[in-house]
């Protein structure tokens, strides 16, 4: 399977979303570029903010959309369509309520699960053969409180496990961006850290 041109950062733009469970995703882009050296900036025409990263020596562009989760899929089939990505190419990072906090894992094609920025971008595609990197942020206990969740700060100790999620899965990007999407899962889901369940 061909390698990682782009990884979205799936987040809703704005100060007081910046540190929400819902936007583990644009945490795990930021953590990315900030120890690659790189900063974003708009992009009007991909509706986000664009950087670029290199990965085991090969180059790949970082995004966010700036459109808000739920029509996500505006700025990635612009950003697939400007740069000629094949989906096939792309790692979508989301915030994931059916996995515990302080886990991430990886996985191809597939339902949307409810999160609103998969939903929107597999609209637009019309099918789901992208990679996602799923983080996990726990769930509260009952679909009534999910919203409040997801659009909340997680604790102290909820924000430590998912930096070490998005950590862990730094780690195995390069065999990801190699095409190496095997052992890069086996790595990250038998991961020993914080939170892996093992």
């Amino acid at each position: 399977m061909a390698g990682l041109r782009l990884i979205v950062g799936l987040g809703n733009p704005g100060s007081e979303h910046a540190r929400t469970r819902h936007n583990a995703g644009f945490r795990f882009v930021d953590t990315l570029a900030a120890r690659q050296g790189e900063r974003f900036g708009l992009e009007s025409k991909l509706f986000g903010e664009t950087a670029k990263a290199v990965i085991d020596g090969q180059p790949v562009w970082l995004l966010k959309p700036a459109t808000y989760m739920n029509l996500s899929g505006k700025s990635v089939t612009a950003a697939l369509r400007f740069w000629k990505i094949e989906p096939e190419q792309a790692l979508l990072a989301h915030d994931e309520l059916d996995l515990p906090v302080g886990s991430a894992r990886l996985k191809f094609d597939g339902g949307h699960g409810g999160q609103n920025g998969l939903r929107d971008t597999m609209q637009l595609l019309g099918h789901g053969r992208f990679h996602r990197l799923r983080i996990g942020i726990g769930h509260p206990g009952h679909k009534d409180r999910v919203t409040g969740w997801v659009l909340g700060k997680p604790s102290v100790e909820d924000e430590i496990l998912i930096g070490h999620a998005i950590d862990d899965a730094i780690d195995v990007l390069p065999l990801a961006v190699q095409g190496n999407f095997m052992d890069a899962m086996t790595r990250l889901h038998t991961n020993k850290g914080v939170g892996s369940g093992k």
